[in-house]
């Protein structure tokens, strides 16, 4: 998948964690910490969480309107198959922004809202986390390299 490029469909973020994020136009990411004013920001390995818009609308129809960012993701993608990914792949956000892949789907340890409503989520099968390497500005429509 290397060359493999796609573009950022939506940027979310949320003061608190555990429910959906709100859809930003841009977003400024700062290295070893996350997107700036986001709940899941800080030193850790799930700074910034990724899923693709494909996954999601493979759910449309099921009773909940789905957009970017109902899924707790920070970054929805387009034209990427981010559960492919490796651990340690970096993708290129836009000019400046890099991000490292360091966790691939995640447990839930109770069922969401969103399991709760459709019998399914997305982010413990299909959502990657990362962690930035280089911050900077993104905005929607920027493309992704890996």
């Amino acid at each position: 998948m290397t060359g493999k490029t796609g573009k950022i469909r939506a940027i979310s973020i949320s003061k608190v964690r555990g429910g959906p994020k709100e859809n930003v136009p841009q977003a400024e990411l700062t290295e070893n910490w996350g997107i700036v004013g986001d709940a899941h920001g800080g030193n850790w390995h799930r700074q910034v969480s990724l899923l693709a818009w494909e996954s999601i609308q493979r759910l449309e129809g099921r009773g909940l309107p789905l957009r970017p960012g109902i899924f707790a993701d920070n970054i929805t993608t387009q034209g990427i198959e981010l559960s492919r990914l490796s651990l340690g792949t970096q993708l290129r956000l836009g000019d400046t922004v890099i991000l490292e892949v360091t966790q691939i789907g995640k447990e839930c340890h109770k069922p969401c809202h969103i399991f709760q409503q459709l019998g399914d989520c997305l982010m413990p099968q299909e959502g990657i986390f990362t962690r930035v390497l280089c911050g900077g500005n993104i905005e929607t429509g920027q493309e992704i390299r890996i």
